[in-house]
């Protein structure tokens, strides 16, 4: 129980060995006892305790349940008995009960989201029940979550307390109260509420092709669960149905979709699935799950039937309408991947195509293709028909005679043979005339034949050109070559025979082999054409290039692989006959220039075909080889050098393609040994392995031997995967041509070295040779320029430089500089001679100084501009040597970045070559137009004299003209070439010569414009000292336009010289001289400027002095300013002007000197004439 005092509460009371705490209590407990012992069965009473809020006195009384009035009756003794001091409010006594109180909860587990009930039953009847959370120690009211009903029925208090959607900070101990009078019976009970996690897949993604699919989720606990429920967000409705696993804690919800209810137009479109899990009191846990759906594509493909002969091209286009794809491929009726070099497949936002392009036909390609769209484990396909009706393909048709004589009066039997008989309609044709074609089948050859007689056209002594026409079932026709024959009278005739006809003295007639009196074996002809020519009375041979026929078998097998659907796959069995086919043959290709020809062509078209190479295809490509470049086959080589082939350039070619493609895979790194060719490769895993590549070759039966070194820090560069080959050959060299100065080489290696994938920075490789002559002068490094001779190959030095050997050897770096003198010249000289490292000298030390002067005369125009630029003519005048300056700045501003992206024999940044070229075309056309517009705002100003322009007009026609005509050559030369690749050159920054001659863009108009700045100086010399009447400008324009005159005739001849000299340097051999008076004058173009076009104008120089100058100085200019106009610069005894009378026979001067008018209105027709300033 307890009780309250009225008075002030003192700490010592807290403190029960204190005498004010032992006082209380024994005061209190006195008057306890005597209150409450008329109470029925009283033990005892304690006092238990004092607290604030004055003072509350708790205590406990032991007795058997007494009523109400006794307990008010016996409360009213203890006020009686207590001393008044104490002031006991008579109205504070409270008891608090040992009666129990039923406390139960619904559920028992509780989870989050439940509705909770907490029941507080009790025998006492009383409607004053309170409930409270003991945690925040809260009275808990009625509101939207939390709602308390209590009621008495049957003897029996009862009081609930409902909690809606529980949540986790529901959770606690809550206490249900019930007072009756002074009486308080209270029950406790703690809740834990559990949170619900339920897991489910977060993202799905799924194919419309109505397989079914389950979408699942579960819950953490084993709760029996009332129900799930599913649900779904989404732009389309893709509903199911749902399962629940026997334990009850997973859901399965599993639906089916087709095109129909996801068409293309949503394909992509996701739809969000709820799994909601629901107790039996209301708790409720969901997930959601992302559900992403593609549709299955829906391939249209061309509708058309496809129906071609050979030889014609046909396209398939298969469209897809949806755009997600991770793979398109097309592949035959069996199964067999055609090769992507043949289709193209393009995305678009809504739909996909790809386009099957066939551009020769043949009988491979017969057959049906399908076009397969695949995402992830889903094809959609379509299929395609293609129909190739048999058509020989003109370069098959076999003509003869290629070329005949034919006398008027007689006749001559004309054929043309295919390998495979077919059903065609043939004829012979000649112009509009047609002629019957009699069909002879001898073993797998077919021949179509004509008597073709003389006598039956009226064109002696003319050539006719006779043509097979081959016809299919489908209509389509091919035209054979031209058979020509060439009618002449009869009495011209000397040389006959029974195969290759007549002819006239000194004819040349070329025969297919096959046809002429070379032996051909059973059904395997052989190929090339022979060469006779007519010498008194029989037909001699000139030249043979007959291909035997083993060797011209593989050759049309090759050219037939080239145009295969199945390239790729055949490619690897063909170079493996090849070889071996090769090695039985070798005494025919040693004898037959045109076998070793063909065999050549053989691989060249090999090479072309876009696939990896692997170890195996390598080394049967490098078996050929080392077959056709034996020393029994050099000789052979010789016939051909004689007939000025590209074929070795064209071998050397071809084996670089095979090493560039060369995959070795997991496989160790390939090697291969053979008498005339070695290689040795390196694949680039991860840095951290990588070492120094170093190879070695040594060739004993040639004595000769090399290495090739690359450092480890280039190998980095590379990316991963990357494969390095190097490969040596002894006899390589000698059958290369020379180079255009016909040089001789010592025997040596060529070593050739190859990445897989492009070099994007500086590369250097070192390589060791054997000297084969150490005292044969000196030694050149030099390497193989394809591009050379009209793309021929040849020899060159540029970027490669010998390092200094010790006699056997020579150590050869891959090196490269530039210089200015690349400006013009078509060559580049090479950074390792004495003329390299001059031009290199001069054009760096130069380009400094001119960029430094240029900078000057820009400063000394911006300090006298004001003083300058009085008049129209002053002010064009200056205008135009500030764009001049401005424009030369900046072109040498851009060699500056050309020297920072190209380093070596490599460009760095190829973008950045191309926009570098751009703006030094740019930029220094300008400087040659600005030049140009000088000059014709010189000869305006003095042939034109009253005529009026506005300083806003001319100021608008120079700029176009400075700045217009450069931007519009350069963009046009940009467009013309840069998308073939061939703007800049391969190795410098720099307009195109070799390939587009797009130097010229810059070269013809900087050459024009000094020819006409030139003759436009002789004009104006001449009108100036030739005036006409009336012509009287002003002393401050005549002052002017002498001042132009004088810069342009000093300027204009200065760069003529420059840009004359640059033109000597595009033609190969070039003297030295040439180059360095070349570079030296480009470079101090800066200086020039500064001298002539700035500081020589007197204007401009008392502009200074009267700026800096102090005043002494000032009158002592001022004295020698007076004394000079009284001094002519054209009286005889000027310098100058003797050499300007000279010039055009003039003798004396002129000076008529009368007061000056500065009226605008007589501003070109002046009193105040005078030549002299």
């Amino acid at each position: 129980m307890s009780v309250r005092l009225n008075v002030g509460f003192q700490e010592d009371l807290m403190n029960t060995s204190s005498a004010l705490y032992r006082s209380y209590k024994t005061d209190l407990e006195t008057a306890f006892r005597k209150g409450y012992g008329i109470l029925p069965g009283f033990k005892g009473v304690t006092v238990t305790g004092f607290k604030s809020g004055s003072v509350i006195v708790t205590y406990e009384l032991q007795t058997t349940a007494p009523s109400l009035d006794l307990i008010h009756k016996a409360n009213e003794r203890v006020v009686q008995s207590l001393n008044q001091t104490y002031r006991m409010d008579d109205n504070s006594f409270q008891a608090f009960t040992g009666n129990d109180i039923t406390l139960s909860v619904t559920p028992e587990i509780i989870f989050e989201g439940d509705t909770v009930s907490l029941v507080c039953e009790n025998d006492i009847l009383s409607s004053n029940v309170s409930w409270r959370y003991k945690e925040k120690e809260l009275e808990i009211r009625n509101s939207s979550r939390f709602s308390i009903y209590t009621a008495m029925f049957n003897m029996t208090s009862v009081s609930k307390l409902t909690i809606h959607n529980i949540t986790l900070g529901d959770a606690g101990e809550y206490v249900c109260k019930l007072i009756l009078d002074i009486f308080e019976y209270e029950s406790k009970k703690k809740i834990d509420v559990i949170p619900i996690q339920i897991w489910a897949s977060e993202e799905m993604k799924v194919i419309c092709d109505n397989n079914p699919i389950s979408v699942s989720c579960c819950s953490d606990s084993n709760i029996d669960w009332m129900k799930t429920e599913w649900k779904q967000e989404g732009n389309i409705n893709i509903s199911g149905s749902a399962e629940i696993h026997n334990d009850s804690i997973c859901s399965k919800y599993v639906f089916r979709v087709d095109r129909t209810q996801c068409p293309s137009g949503s394909s992509g479109t996701t739809v969000v699935y709820t799994c909601e899990f629901i107790s039996g009191y209301g708790a409720r846990g969901s997930a959601d799950t992302k559900v992403t759906f593609t549709s299955v594509a829906n391939l249209t493909i061309t509708l058309d039937p496809i129906s071609v002969s050979e030889g014609q091209n046909f396209s398939i286009k298969c469209i897809s309408d949806v755009s997600n794809f991770h793979e398109v491929y097309w592949n035959t009726s069996t199964g067999i991947k055609i090769h992507q070099r043949f289709y193209t497949t393009r995305r678009y936002p809504n739909r996909a195509e790809s386009v099957l392009t066939v551009k020769t036909s043949t009988r491979e390609w017969n057959g049906t293709y399908h076009c397969i769209f695949r995402y992830k484990n889903s094809y959609s396909i379509a299929t395609k028909d293609v129909i190739v009706h048999p058509l020989p393909l003109e370069l098959n048709i076999m003509v003869d005679p290629l070329e005949a004589t034919v006398s008027c009066g007689g006749s001559h039997h004309i054929k043309c043979c295919i390998e495979e008989d077919g059903d065609y309609k043939v004829t012979f044709q000649i112009g509009s005339l047609s002629l019957p074609a009699a069909k002879e089948v001898k073993e797998k050859q077919v021949c179509y034949k004509h008597n073709f007689n003389a006598n039956s056209v009226s064109w002696c002594s003319k050539t006719v050109d006779v043509f097979c026409h081959f016809t299919n079932a489908i209509n389509n026709s091919v035209w054979s070559p031209p058979m020509k024959l060439n009618l002449v009278p009869g009495e011209n005739i000397t040389c006959q025979d029974p195969i290759l006809g007549v002819g006239e003295p000194g004819k040349v007639i070329q025969k297919l082999c096959q046809f002429s009196n070379v032996l051909s074996s059973p059904g395997s002809p052989v190929g090339g054409i022979i060469t006779y020519k007519c010498v008194g009375s029989q037909w001699e041979e000139k030249r043979n290039d007959c291909i035997s026929a083993p060797i011209n078998s593989l050759l049309q097998l090759a050219k037939a692989l080239v145009k295969s659907p199945f390239q790729d796959e055949k490619l690897p069995t063909y170079l493996k006959n090849l070889s071996i086919s090769i090695d039985k043959v070798e005494h025919e290709i040693s004898s037959s220039p045109g076998s070793l020809g063909a065999v050549i062509n053989i691989l060249d078209l090999l090479s072309t075909v876009p696939t990896q190479v692997n170890s195996e295809m390598m080394m049967h490509v490098l078996s050929t080889v080392n077959v056709i470049l034996g020393k029994p086959v050099l000789n052979t080589w010789k016939i051909l050098q004689q007939q000025r082939t590209n074929q070795s350039s064209q071998l050397l070619h071809s084996v670089e393609r095979f090493s560039q493609a060369l995959r070795p895979g997991d496989s160790p790194p390939l090697s291969f040994s053979q008498t005339n060719v070695q290689m040795s490769s390196m694949v680039i895993k991860s840095p951290e392995n990588l070492k120094t590549y170093q190879q070695k070759f040594v060739f004993s039966d040639s004595d000769l031997w090399g290495n090739v070194v690359i450092d480890k820090s280039h190998l980095e560069n590379l990316q991963p995967d990357s494969s390095v080959v190097t490969m040596a050959f002894p006899t390589l060299q000698a059958i290369l041509a020379k180079d255009i100065q016909e040089n001789n080489f010592a025997e040596s290696l060529v070593m050739t070295t190859t990445v897989s994938h492009n070099i994007t920075m500086p590369f250097r490789i070192s390589m060791t040779f054997k000297n084969s002559s150490p005292s044969g002068g000196e030694t050149k490094c030099v390497f193989w320029n394809f591009s050379l001779a009209n793309s021929t190959g040849g020899w060159d030095s540029s970027g490669c430089y010998a390092e200094e050997g010790d006699g056997d050897n020579v150590t050869c770096v891959c090196d490269h500089l530039t210089s200015f003198s690349i400006l013009m010249s078509a060559d580049t000289p090479d950074p390792s001679s004495l003329l390299g490292i001059l031009l290199d000298i001069i054009s760096y030390v130069g380009v400094g100084f001119s960029i430094l002067s240029l900078a000057a005369c820009l400063v000394v125009e911006a300090v006298v501009w004001k003083s300058v630029t009085k008049n129209r003519t002053s002010y064009m005048r200056h205008t135009c040597i500030v764009n001049i300056a401005a424009s030369l700045l900046i072109a040498n501003t851009w060699f500056i970045v050309v020297a920072a992206i190209q380093d070596n024999r490599y460009i760095l940044f190829k973008t950045a070559c191309v926009a570098a070229t751009f703006f030094i075309h740019f930029f220094y056309l300008s400087v040659f137009f600005w030049m140009l517009t000088l000059g014709l705002m010189l000869f305006y100003r003095l042939v034109f004299i009253l005529h009026e322009t506005s300083r806003s007009t001319q100021k608008a026609i120079a700029f176009c003209l400075g700045y217009g005509c450069p931007l519009a050559i350069s963009v046009i030369t940009l467009a013309a070439t840069q998308p073939r690749e061939v703007y800049t050159r391969k190795n410098v920054c720099w307009l195109n010569w070799e390939d587009t001659k797009a130097l010229l863009a810059f070269a013809i108009p900087a050459l024009i414009i000094v020819v006409v700045n030139i003759t436009i100086t002789v004009v104006v010399i001449t009108k100036i000292l030739r005036p006409s009447v009336g012509d009287k400008p002003c002393k401050q324009e005549k002052s002017s336009l002498f001042q132009i005159s004088k810069s342009i005739g000093v300027l204009t001849p200065l760069l003529g010289l420059t840009w004359g000299f640059g033109l000597t340097t595009v033609f190969p051999g070039t003297n030295l001289a040439f180059h360095i008076i070349f570079a030296i004058l480009n470079v101090f173009q800066g200086l020039f400027i500064l001298l002539f076009g700035c500081l020589w104008d007197l204007k401009v120089q008392e502009a200074l002095l009267s700026r800096f100058s102090l005043s002494r100085w000032s009158s002592q200019h001022s004295k020698s300013t007076s004394l000079g106009s009284s001094t002519p610069v054209f009286s005889m005894s000027s310098p100058i002007s003797r050499r300007f009378n000279n010039l055009f026979g003039k003798t004396g001067t002129y000076n008529v000197s009368t007061p000056e008018t500065t009226s605008s209105s007589v501003e070109n027709s002046s009193s105040a004439y005078s030549l002299l300033n």
